[in-house]
């Protein structure tokens, strides 16, 4: 019987590597979206894979979502928390909308998507949660206050929750993606990504969406019970922790 996965934020960049991904390894996927119909309905129509609509800085739309994904595919088995947003400022002009919108968007959705989860996990005595999180949560980023405290706060979210569920089989872990070649990191200008970014990632390339997708694919197998609580690092050398 084929596990099934949801990801959220899985129909474009990384998310949709990941779906992408987990589909070709024999899973059961589906994947959720907040507002992009357009990039949702040709990630459907090239993959076949069901999408779902839905607002995971909302407890209330999580709740719904979930059951229509459990109701048309099937219990889940692996949750992948990819969703997430930047609003990007200096701390000094930052207002509390994009604070709180992006902590929300960032570190509230995994609360608002695991506890919808981890009940139906329990009692199958099955279960893998994989949180994307940044390596800007590791090391901090100027301009984005906002977006490495939710980033650090998903890596403590998934070390307290491993401890609490891995005697009742579920593995929580996070990855910590660098700057991949996403269309967030395409927007940067050239010459900032030649003489800013480039040079102190130690590869000397951007990293690409399935790369992640396949540590994904490590976190999400049966096999690997024996690991939960970590955080694996994928960013080219670039910060080593």
């Amino acid at each position: 019987m084929a596990r099934v996965a949801l990801v959220t934020g899985g129909t474009r960049g990384i998310g949709a590597a990941i779906s992408k991904a987990l589909k070709a390894a024999g899973y059961k996927v589906a994947a959720s979206y907040a507002s992009n119909d357009g990039a949702a309905k040709h990630f459907k129509a090239g993959t076949g894979i069901p999408v779902f609509k839905w607002d995971v800085s909302s407890f209330e739309a999580c709740a719904s979502g979930v059951k229509k994904v459990e109701a048309e595919v099937g219990p889940i088995d692996v949750l992948v928390n990819n969703a997430g947003i930047t609003k990007d400022t200096g701390f000094n002009k930052m207002t509390p909308e994009q604070w709180n919108s992006v902590i929300s968007a960032n570190l509230g959705s995994l609360f608002n998507m695991t506890r919808q989860v981890i009940e139906g996990m329990r009692s199958r005595k099955f279960g893998r949660i994989i949180n994307i999180s940044s390596i800007n949560g590791q090391k901090g980023q100027f301009g984005q206050v906002n977006y490495s405290a939710s980033k650090a706060g998903d890596i403590g979210f998934t070390k307290a929750l491993a401890l609490e569920t891995a005697r009742a089989g579920i593995t929580v872990n996070a990855i910590c993606p660098g700057y991949i070649n996403t269309e967030m990191v395409q927007a940067v200008p050239t010459d900032v990504l030649e003489k800013n970014i480039l040079p102190f990632i130690p590869v000397n390339r951007l990293g690409e969406p399935d790369e992640i997708a396949r540590g994904v694919l490590f976190l999400a197998a049966d096999e690997a019970g024996f690991v939960t609580g970590s955080t694996l690092t994928i960013n080219g050398g670039q910060y080593m922790i």
